[in-house]
């Protein structure tokens, strides 16, 4: 009840401010002023990326659900992603973006639907836009690598730690951004200027979403909560960012991802709840990106054959190097990762034990081109009531190419 006070609160304060804006913009001295139709403030752009994993692998069994369905036995060249985007800011105080995939995979045998991942719209407070809530389907703002745009990140696929908390890294709701403009501006150009940032989404977020990630419909009454509060500064010629983030709420498991036989509790309700810290040297040249996370939630236990509440942690570091030669960037890089829990949205809420390796490198032929070549070593245990004892390790070559239009 409480929320709901809250949401009704908002939308009245917005239709005031919108009210008041209006009224101030047709008070001109000429007595009219030239509006421009909505649709000539959008702009398009996208990106599409062609995988192909089977390089050098030493185990086809070794795979990753969560990462790519096109890794290990019987994957070949496979489109990762295929995004157009629709953006612009409509009016002084609106700011909408829409992008579906053209490229989803559901599973390992049902490739390239079409799906929604972001339709949402940012109402502004303020004549800067400074303090501003989304509205939509968008990004859930927990994680550095989570927000940042699979365009831009430079290991191919977001570690398991943190990522394992939203699915596609999106939810439905409604989110709070404040920043001041001089941080917005930064937090912008830390992309613009090809170092890698995450985007602008304020330097302080709240908001409360479903639960149950983008694209599927919430099982309960009870919104997770989550919050953010990062930190961009510059220290002589480098920036450094610094942030921490957490959520809170109640995962219901679908029915669907139940292997018949598994124990669950009565109402397949389960404690979801996380925090994490970020630490970000941005690479000029040499870059750190490091992220942690602990918490509680929803896990297969081969014990006793049930999903019960149990603790994860883990987290990843990754270290680039960023220089240009003959009109190109290439950026090496490698990463460790290391992820001790469940996966809530797969299978039974797999439990899971993930140590890897990545060395790669991204070549930016030109703005339009780019290359990725990853070699991966891998550790994986991920068990659920069908397969409960899965121990698979191996190592691989990848490649991705990358179309930026």
């Amino acid at each position: 009840m409480r929320f709901t006070v809250l949401i009704l609160s908002f939308f009245l304060y917005s239709f005031n401010t919108f009210a008041q804006s209006d009224n101030s913009r047709g008070n001109s001295t000429s007595g009219i002023v030239p509006q421009k139709a909505w649709y000539e403030s959008l702009s398009i752009r996208g990106y599409m990326q062609i995988r192909y994993n089977r390089l050098l692998e030493s185990n086809e069994n070794l795979g990753c659900e969560q990462c790519d369905r096109s890794w290990g036995k019987d994957g070949g060249f496979f489109i990762r992603r295929m995004r157009v985007i629709i953006f612009g800011q409509i009016s002084d105080n609106v700011y909408l973006y829409v992008q579906p995939d053209f490229a989803s995979s559901p599973s390992s045998d049902r490739l390239h639907f079409t799906q929604l991942r972001d339709a949402y719209f940012d109402v502004g407070l303020d004549n800067d836009n400074e303090y501003r809530f989304r509205i939509g389907q968008s990004k859930v703002p927990y994680g550095f690598e989570n927000m940042q745009s699979s365009q831009n990140r430079l290991p191919i696929d977001r570690n398991d730690a943190l990522n394992s908390a939203v699915s596609n890294e999106r939810d439905l709701g409604v989110f709070f951004y404040w920043a001041p403009k001089d941080k917005r501006k930064l937090l912008s150009s830390l992309v613009n200027d090809g170092l890698k940032g995450s985007g602008d989404y304020g330097l302080f977020a709240f908001g409360a979403y479903n639960g149950q990630t983008a694209n599927n419909p919430e099982l309960n009454n009870e919104p997770h909560i989550v919050s953010r509060f990062t930190y961009p500064f510059e220290v002589d010629n480098q920036i450094i960012e610094l942030g921490v983030q957490g959520y809170t709420g109640k995962w219901v498991m679908p029915k669907a991802n139940l292997s018949s036989g598994v124990k669950t509790n009565a109402n397949l309700n389960y404690t979801d709840k996380r925090l994490a810290g970020t630490f970000v040297l941005y690479p000029k040249p040499f870059g750190i990106l490091a992220e942690y996370t602990e918490g509680s939630g929803p896990q297969f236990n081969k014990v006793t054959d049930s999903i019960e509440v149990m603790p994860l942690r883990g987290g990843f570091v990754t270290l680039n190097y960023y220089t240009k030669f003959n009109n190109t960037t290439l950026i090496p890089y490698i990463r460790y990762q290391y992820y001790l829990g469940g996966k809530k949205h797969e299978r039974d809420a797999r439990s899971y034990e993930v140590k890897e390796l990545e060395i790669g490198a991204e070549w930016q032929v030109n703005k339009n081109f780019e290359l990725v070549a990853n070699y991966t070593i891998s550790n994986r245990r991920y068990e659920d009531f069908l397969k409960q004892d899965n121990l698979q390790d191996g190592s691989l070559l990848r490649i991705q190419a990358q179309v930026n239009f």
